[in-house]
């Protein structure tokens, strides 16, 4: 019995070695398709016209292929979100953590499971019929179709990630700090927001890292409320289009091989890169809270 429950020890950890060795992989190989694929863009234009380019018109003749608009669209959007999610969120996973009663507590967290598990075309329906209405008419705008309006939508996709991982972070952060901030007189409030916010702040901004890599990536919600203008954003209440959205629009209709093809490559790369960069920065910061 013994020297089976050693094969079977062996054989598991073999294959969950070899889990982690093929993720790695894969994301290898997605990288070197796009890099493939994408690179070809610059038989048509030069890198910095491409980062630096202020028109996106693939199909004319030239075809213009400067992305700076679609990266500034998604970026405001991002960040439109990170405003409202991130504190949002933060005292949300606070409350869930250490003061809402255990049935509250339990419920809230049914809750926000729920909201992780709606399908994000969904959202965007709910957007365009609720959301988009409601800005237009309440703020006087033309249209609804803003970057505001994919801001709230991301948010609102962003909070179940960010309560989370903030929430587990908070619960990690050892009892005796609060028992000894609650002896020495600190009250509850104090206690929260001088002790425990400072022992769980690096899951806290690897919860938030990861909630942006969560929006950021988001496709159809953006697609749907944000109005696919591809021009320099100025302000949230005007229409933006975001990289995302460019490629879900666009893949179906560019002609294989065409500069416009190997365009919209270029830009799923560049949004593989900004991706992996926030999750790597996510999971520094998560590294760093263990260490601690």
């Amino acid at each position: 019995m013994a020297g089976f429950r050693k094969v079977k020890e062996f054989v598991i950890e073999k294959l969950i070695f070899a889990s982690g060795i093929a993720s790695i992989i894969f994301v290898a190989l997605i990288f070197i398709f796009l890099l493939s694929e994408g690179v070809s863009v610059l038989k048509s234009t030069s890198l910095g016209a491409f980062l630096g380019g202020r028109f996106w018109y693939p199909i004319s003749d030239p075809p213009k292929l400067g992305i700076l608009p679609l990266i500034l669209g998604s970026l405001l959007v991002t960040a439109g979100a990170i405003v409202l999610a991130v504190p949002l969120g933060i005292g949300a996973a606070f409350y869930i953590a250490d003061v809402a009663p255990a049935k509250i507590r339990s419920l809230l967290k049914s809750g926000v499971e729920v909201l992780a598990a709606i399908p994000s075309v969904v959202l965007g329906f709910l957007g365009i019929t609720l959301l988009v209405p409601f800005l237009k008419h309440t703020l006087g705008l033309p249209t609804g179709l803003t970057a505001l309006a994919g801001s709230i939508m991301l948010a609102f996709m962003a909070l179940p990630t960010i309560i989370t991982i903030a929430e587990d972070a908070i619960n990690a952060v050892p009892r005796e700090y609060k028992e000894g901030a609650l002896a020495l007189g600190a009250t509850h409030w104090q206690t929260l927001t001088r002790v425990i916010i400072y022992g769980a702040m690096p899951g806290i901004i690897a919860a938030s890292m990861l909630g942006i890599g969560r929006v950021i990536g988001e496709t159809m919600a953006v697609m749907m409320v944000t109005g696919n203008a591809a021009v320099i954003p100025t302000s949230l209440l005007q229409p933006v289009r975001t990289l995302t959205a460019t490629i879900a629009a666009e893949m179906g209709e560019a002609a294989k091989g065409s500069p416009h093809y190997f365009a919209l490559f270029a830009v799923g790369l560049v949004l593989f890169l900004i991706s992996f960069l926030i999750n790597l920065t996510a999971d520094l910061f998560l590294n760093r809270g263990k260490k601690r």
